[in-house]
């Protein structure tokens, strides 16, 4: 009985830590109170500092909550999963899997041209001199994979198991982007629609939340998800209403290249997340075994 409620209050006391730690990473958005809408080059620069602060603040939250037997077993960095061992596969597979998931709206990005842009220096050089891009693609990327995802998982992971763990922490990523709402509501936007803008972003980056918490219990490693998430930021939300504008055969093709690239990526997921590739096993298997 002593041993169930003390279970009980130390899972208690992880989810209020991954609550609390959430609710910080979120004030330091909006403790500029920035008369300008999230575009702006002066919000974006305040917030990159915000951000900034907060790699080295979110680590303190899991520190305090994390059982001190698992530092006996591996180090706080590898926690993090801030590690070398396995980092080439940990980079270039969660990538190459991602990109199956997404070979309808890559076809579309051939088909239409696009994708040559990518092999211009020009496209890159000026990009890293956009703000708005830099946020999108490393900032944003970086600090919500690392608060989210390194920081907060492995407290779940200590006292839950790895599946309701992994469902548990994209509710936290979901929710937070609710944020968005309050500044949409404030340069102008009615309420249904910021409202129904906000929920489906509730659902599309809870489904990513969940695939990014799951990668990173597989791999391990920080690099797998961040690399992921800019990925998924760059290719953006599916656009279906631009697939019904094609004309056959190219519809056909691009329809089935979705399918193909979903299935694919449901048989590989577990293959090409296969822990032993990534030197994950001792990291993970502490945590469960640390409670």
């Amino acid at each position: 009985m002593e041993h169930d409620f003390k279970a009980i209050f130390n899972c208690f006391v992880s989810v209020g830590i991954c609550f609390l730690l959430s609710v910080t990473y979120l004030g330091s958005l909006h403790v500029w109170n920035s008369p300008y809408n999230r575009d702006h080059p002066s919000t974006i620069t305040r917030r990159f500092i915000s951000v900034f602060i907060m790699l080295f603040v979110a680590p303190c939250f899991l520190y305090v909550g994390l059982n001190k037997v698992l530092l006996k077993e591996v180090s706080f960095f590898e926690v993090l999963g801030l590690k070398s061992r396995g980092l080439m596969p940990a980079f270039f597979m969660p990538l190459f899997l991602t990109m199956i998931l997404f070979l309808g709206p890559i076809s579309m990005e051939l088909f239409s041209g696009l994708s040559k842009i990518y092999t211009e220096e020009t496209y890159w050089l000026s990009n890293l001199t956009n703000l708005m891009w830099v946020r999108n693609h490393i900032v944003a990327p970086l600090s919500e994979e690392f608060t989210y995802r390194s920081c907060m998982l492995p407290l779940l992971l200590q006292c839950f198991p790895p599946l309701t763990a992994i469902l548990i922490n994209p509710l936290l990523f979901g929710v937070a982007h609710f944020h968005h709402m309050q500044e949409r509501l404030k340069f102008g936007m009615n309420f249904s629609t910021a409202l129904k803008i906000s929920c489906f972003q509730f659902l599309y980056t809870t489904i990513f939340g969940a695939y990014s918490a799951y990668l990173f219990y597989r791999t391990g490693h920080f690099i797998s998800i961040f690399v992921v998430h800019a990925f998924c930021n760059h290719m953006g939300f599916p656009d279906i209403v631009e697939v019904t504008t094609y004309k056959q055969p190219k519809k056909m093709v691009v329809w089935c290249l979705f399918i193909v690239g979903f299935i694919a990526w449901c048989y590989l997921l577990k293959p090409l997340t296969e822990p032993s590739w990534y030197s994950n096993e001792p990291a993970w298997y502490a945590l469960q075994s640390a409670i």
